[in-house]
């Protein structure tokens, strides 16, 4: 998979820039708030429909103007594709590809990225939350029907809370539960499944990364943590799931929220049997990332056929040097790559990729 052009119109600090990359290493260099970010937010935008920065689309729009357009242009198995999404202030954004229209929920899995940025540091010692949301995201991409189960799981987690809070307040009947039960039930082992067998193929990837990057001294491992939930199979899943929901319903009932399901899970990292969010040094931690993205791009490769795309977002100077050049050697003339950095020391003397200086949302290679 490759980015072979992007137009943006009245997009952050960009009045009309049109930029074409390299397959390679595409090397963005500036000082802070001069429009680096931008470039990769708007690539991250095309893949998921939503920015890495916020959650109002209106701040993605140039200051004082309407509108406001991402434009890109990419191929998928040697195949060009085109993908245009209109933004405005007024209305809904608009999504077209390849000259069709389509809904927001079509657009995952149609570009694929991966990105990496300094908050991504805090994926292991951070909430639980950002763990199921790296999940998420990285299944979502390689396999578009599960992000149709996850959307679906929400709005009967969202639904079921709403009638627990009127059954709260007498102004419903327990047993209307029931239905919502048996969704949830059936939605979250399809879901818990899913997760499941990624993480037990992640797990094997990360490990092979993370003993490359401490030289075999280290062992990763990964496990998924079923919050109160002990099956693993999808069926019997099922069963434990309504029996869990009706054992809780009174509980949930007084908290007005749904307390079992895989919106409460976790990822649980160890280094050599020592749980590194508890444990582990911060350069364990930061290894243990590191490891986790690079094997995300192959779980995603082994999934799709193609390496997905590689945003580096100003993470070089939070790596040290051998974690950089670990980093630098693996994406080498294997991964498509857009990169943020301060300084150009980061990267090597050798010819490396294509380098563009940005300055005042201008853009000079």
């Amino acid at each position: 998979m490759k980015v072979n052009k992007i137009v943006l119109r009245n997009y952050r600090n960009y009045v009309d820039l049109s930029l074409d990359f390299t397959q390679g290493i595409n090397i963005f260099i500036g000082q802070n708030a001069q429009g680096k970010t931008n470039i990769l937010e708007s690539i991250y935008y095309g893949a998921m429909g939503r920015s890495h920065r916020t959650n109002v689309d209106a701040e993605l729009i140039r200051w004082q103007q309407e509108n406001g357009s991402i434009t890109i242009l990419f191929s998928r198995m040697n195949i060009e594709n085109s993908l245009v999404i209109k933004l405005s202030n007024h209305q809904k954004k608009e999504i077209i590809s390849n000259n069709y229209g389509i809904k927001p929920r079509e657009l995952i899995g149609l570009l694929n990225v991966v990105l990496f940025s300094p908050e991504d540091l805090m994926l292991i010692k951070g909430m639980p939350a950002m763990r199921r949301r790296f999940l998420d995201i990285e299944i979502s991409q390689a396999n578009p029907t599960y992000y149709q189960q996850l959307l679906k799981y929400n709005r009967i987690v969202t639904q079921r809370n709403n009638l627990l809070k009127k059954i709260r307040e007498n102004k419903e009947k327990h047993d209307m539960l029931d239905a919502w039960d048996d969704q949830l039930a059936v939605t979250a082992s399809k879901i818990v499944t899913k997760r499941l067998d990624a993480v037990k193929k992640l797990a094997m990837l990360a490990n092979l990364m993370h003993r490359k990057i401490t030289a075999s001294k280290e062992n990763l491992t990964l496990v998924y943590q079923k919050h109160e939930i002990q099956e693993t199979e999808m069926e019997k899943l099922k069963i434990e799931y309504k029996n869990k929901l009706l054992q809780f319903r009174q509980n949930d009932i007084w908290r007005g929220s749904t307390s079992i399901g895989p919106h409460k899970d976790d990822l649980i990292l160890t280094v050599n049997g020592v749980n590194l969010r508890t444990f582990g040094s911060q350069g364990q931690q930061r290894t243990g990332v590191l490891s986790l993205k690079l094997a995300e791009l192959e779980f995603i490769k082994s999934e799709t056929g193609e390496y997905p795309i590689l945003l580096l977002d100003d993470v070089m100077s939070e790596l040290d040097a051998s974690r950089r050049e670990h980093l630098l050697a693996f994406i080498k003339d294997r991964v498509q790559t857009i990169i943020t950095a301060t300084e150009e020391k980061y990267f090597p003397n050798w010819e490396f990729g294509k380098y563009y200086h940005v300055a005042n949302g201008t853009i000079v290679e």
